[in-house]
């Protein structure tokens, strides 16, 4: 087996953290015209260094192919949407954003979020890799460029406009294979006095509440709290503050300047987490080891309810065809033997068919057609505006299945 590095420290690989099988790309979705077609599957081996403790899979698929046209979109997620109206009131206050500031998003996908900043009069810049997602923001009037983010685009950014006094980058960091051409681009591009707010799944929470699902290959890393610091450190960034945010099953915001920058002080959040961290045990490698035979009695968990469902002759749909909803199918092998299809928000998805898996994606009007007696709900991070959006189910006595952190039947 091939021996990978760490791609912060350099570090040989040796622990794995868990191992998923072989899986497709999660967000590759089928069209009906390619469905008797092949699909490449590659490994999905997480590993965790034993160094700096970041915790990564080797990037088998470039970011080019990943990432060039996506399936994305954050608009459909009303409670993400309005998550991004609360950061936005929260950083002009804060930092005191006005129209001769300038912020850069990172990721911008489709314009969800730097659209509140369009409103106030507040000069905005997306930055998005993916075509497709980027021609959205830019018919919203948000000027967006269609790059990857490093160090190059950031010193271009710099020289043809100014720095930024806000960057924004809102779960990008796990998609960077390269973290120090990124980390090396925030510091290039912040102004003086400017601030960087990143936000990322926190590794504690995937450990402790069983995320194994939000493992794929379209995320290369995964971090603890003290491990992206350390990134940043490496390339004159403080984290100044953070917060520890509901989003995505559990996030961290850390909020970034310049270490030259003295007048931001340090908050006590941020060695109050680090504290949190250690007790945790995250800065010991051993407290990686258990996480991988959790994620296998999930496997069996998943498999025996819905094996039991189908002798009982019931019937089994999923809501979501998010990227963990894919891992998660694909690891315990559920094919539409056990699900007869899934349904979407997303008219990109609709019509198409899960990768791997080939379940069949529709509007989530076909729900109420056929009443199916268990509701599987994939975005499980969504699963309060789900259960809202399809509370009909309990007309005809369907209850809603949630699979992480452990498998349970809601009425």
């Amino acid at each position: 087996m091939h021996q990978p590095a760490c791609r912060f420290c350099r570090t040989p690989l040796h622990h794995v953290f868990v191992d998923l099988g072989v899986t497709p790309l999660c967000e590759s979705y089928i069209s009906a015209e390619h469905y008797d077609e092949a699909e490449p599957f590659y490994p999905l081996r997480a590993y965790v260094c034993d160094s700096c403790y970041l915790v990564q899979i080797e990037v088998l698929v470039s970011p080019e192919q990943i990432f060039s046209e996506y399936a994305y979109f954050s608009s459909y997620a009303d409670t993400w949407v309005e998550h991004a109206q609360r950061y936005t009131d929260l950083a002009v206050e804060r930092f005191e954003l006005d129209s001769q500031s300038f912020v850069v998003e990172v990721g911008s996908n489709d314009g969800y979020l730097l659209q509140h900043f369009l409103t106030t009069g507040i000069p905005v810049l997306g930055i998005e890799p993916a075509a497709n997602i980027a021609e959205v923001a830019q018919q919203r009037g948000i000027r967006t460029l269609v790059e990857f983010f490093g160090a190059a685009l950031a010193l271009e950014v710099t020289e043809d406009e100014r720095q930024a006094d806000l960057i924004i980058a809102n779960n990008v960091l796990a998609q960077v294979p390269d973290l120090h051409d990124f980390a090396a681009g925030i510091a290039i591009l912040l102004q003086r006095h400017g601030v960087a707010t990143i936000e990322v799944p926190h590794l504690l929470q995937l450990m402790e509440q069983n995320q194994f699902d939000t493992v794929y290959h379209e995320h290369f890393s995964y971090f603890s709290f003290m491990t992206a610091v350390r990134i940043f450190a490496y390339h004159g960034l403080r984290c100044f503050d953070v917060d520890e945010l509901p989003t995505h099953g559990g996030s961290l915001r850390l909020y970034l300047c310049r270490d030259s920058d003295t007048n931001r002080a340090t908050r006590p959040a941020v060695s109050k987490l680090e504290a949190t961290e250690r007790a945790a045990g995250l800065d010991r490698i051993e407290s990686y080891s258990a996480f991988a035979e959790r994620v296998k009695e999930t496997k069996r968990t998943i498999l025996a309810f819905l094996i039991d469902a189908k002798r009982r002759s019931k019937s089994v749909v999923c809501y979501g065809a998010p990227g963990k909803g894919n891992t998660l199918l694909n690891y315990c092998g559920v094919r539409t033997d056990f699900i007869d299809y899934t349904v979407d928000r997303n008219p990109y998805k609709q019509g198409k068919f899960l990768p791997g898996t080939r379940v069949p994606i529709h509007h989530p009007d076909k729900i109420a057609q056929t009443k199916p007696d268990y509701l599987f709900i994939l975005p499980w991070n969504l699963k309060d505006e789900i259960m809202e959006q399809m509370r009909v189910i309990r007309d005809w006595g369907g209850q809603f299945v949630i699979p992480i952190p452990e498998l349970r039947v809601i009425p």
